[in-house]
């Protein structure tokens, strides 16, 4: 780095925190509160409490101590910030740093957060870099950045002394920070927008900033975007094992055909059967299969209560593996196919898999058309939902990290027990803890044992009211 360019870069620096350090008390006065008290409650949603969190500009530490963290971390290069955070704030740490040349001891986070801080740097990328350092496989790093389009409305707000001054900004795109992710090594999870009213209108400003930023076309006059990323996906070392969930009612005849059909995976694969209380002869069947393959690592349950959703918890609660994975056990899904779904969690490509019928041509009598247009209804729906494109929300083949849904079982209180098939508790769970959720096609069999569980009048008016449901949770918070 050549003196020139190193002077230019530390009279920057120079600048914003001298400025900051004459205007640590100023958010006390500003009518930016309001503002700052929605972002808290965007913050709070996407970081459940009890995570470990880093925030680079930190400030006086107010968001960072909202989040409620098991180990909460705050960076500033303010003297004087920091030294407020502290007396604000004394069970949390403050670090006096410049995030351009941050340096923790390689020590790791949950969750990195970077709040109206990009528009300020003097090199957005170099920052990136360095917080990598910072970063588990599992990491998410959450930031929020001023949209462009509200340049000349906050200058005039500085200039009235309505809000926060500022000097010069970086005034960057989406496309820019994606890119800046991508030349760091981050993967873009999703993006949204918030706060169209930042002032505080009595009636007015919770309404509009639930629902605008959530619907075209006024999500484009949102003050702030949000993005969050997480390290580039790396496969874990070792051969992960796998538990494979077949919840089995009435399914005699194919039980024979799983045991047969469901492959070897990874460090090895164990077949947990939940018999569902069935009025065939299911559950000896699968013993009969049990004795015939003493070679094969498999359990047998009796489903404690009722509907799939119940059956699929007693299995995942009963699995030893790193990876569970879901089979109905109807084979209208190939079990062969769980080897695909396996190549892609293992790989750390997606770290929650859903398989998705509606690719491939289905065989003719596997779905009826009423049902064919209630599951493209409903993945358009739980797209919009969740932010990450879900094509079949219904196919029962789901795959996941066992830590990863003991995490969403442990947030489960969040939506409550209401889902009977379990496939949306999981989708939803996922979206809740930020995972990267990518679909498998597969192509769709007819089922030749048997009759479907599923009534799909009753069981769609119940899909309709999970969706409303899911909307107030998630989407309009």
């Amino acid at each position: 780095m050549t003196e020139t360019f190193q002077q230019e870069k530390s009279e920057y620096q120079a600048t914003r925190r001298t400025f900051w350090n004459l205007n640590s008390e100023i958010q006390d006065r500003s009518w930016g509160g309001y503002y700052r008290t929605r972002l808290k409650q965007v913050y709070r949603l996407a970081i459940p409490e009890g995570a470990s969190v880093l925030e680079i500009g930190c400030g006086r530490g107010d968001l960072l101590a909202a989040l409620k963290p098991s180990l909460g971390v705050g960076v500033d290069f303010s003297e004087s910030m920091v030294s407020l955070a502290r007396r604000l704030h004394p069970n949390m740490e403050f670090v006096i740093a410049d995030a351009h040349e941050l340096d923790l001891g390689g020590r790791t986070f949950d969750y990195i957060v970077i709040s109206d801080v990009v528009n300020d740097l003097w090199d957005v990328q170099a920052v990136f870099d360095r917080l990598r350092g910072c970063c588990k496989p599992q990491t998410r790093l959450i930031f929020n950045y001023y949209s462009h389009l509200w340049g000349w409305a906050l200058r005039l707000a500085q200039k009235l002394g309505i809000t926060t001054p500022n000097l010069p900004q970086n005034w960057l795109t989406r496309r820019d920070m994606i890119n800046l992710l991508e030349l760091s090594g981050f993967q873009t999870l999703r993006s949204w927008e918030e706060v169209v009213v930042p002032l505080r209108i009595p009636l007015i400003s919770d309404i509009a900033n639930r629902y605008l930023p959530k619907i075209s076309p006024f999500r484009f006059l949102s003050l702030t975007n949000f993005l969050l990323a997480r390290p580039n996906p790396q496969p874990r070392k070792e051969l992960p094992t796998v538990s494979v969930i077949v919840a089995a009612r009435n399914e005699e005849g194919h039980i024979a055909e799983l045991m047969a059909r469901i492959p070897e995976m990874g460090g090895g694969t164990e077949i947990v059967f939940v018999e569902g209380h069935s009025s065939d002869d299911t559950y000896s069947a699968i013993e009969r299969e049990i004795a015939k393959n003493p070679r094969r690592r498999r359990k047998l349950l009796k489903q404690p209560g009722k509907g799939k959703g119940d059956a699929v918890r007693a299995g995942f609660a009963a699995a030893s593996g790193d990876i569970l994975m879901i089979l109905d056990a109807d084979i209208t899904v190939p079990p062969e196919d769980l080897t695909r779904f396996y190549n892609v969690i293992a790989s750390g490509e997606a770290e929650f898999v859903n398989g998705v019928r509606l690719v491939y041509p289905i065989q003719d009598g596997a779905m009826r058309f009423a049902n064919l247009v209630g599951n493209k209804f409903f993945s358009w729906a739980f797209s919009w939902l969740l932010g990450q494109p879900i094509r079949d929300t219904l196919c029962g083949t789901k795959v996941l990290w066992a830590d990863d849904y003991q995490k969403l079982a442990d947030n489960r209180t969040y939506f409550g027990d209401f889902d009977p098939f379990g496939d949306f508790d999981l989708l939803f769970g996922a979206a809740k803890l930020n995972l990267k959720i990518m679909e498998v096609p597969i192509r769709y069999r007819t089922r030749r044992y048997g009759e479907t569980n599923i009534q799909r009048w009753r069981h769609g008016v119940l899909l309709l009211r999970m969706v409303v449901f899911a909307a107030r949770r998630i989407k309009f918070v």
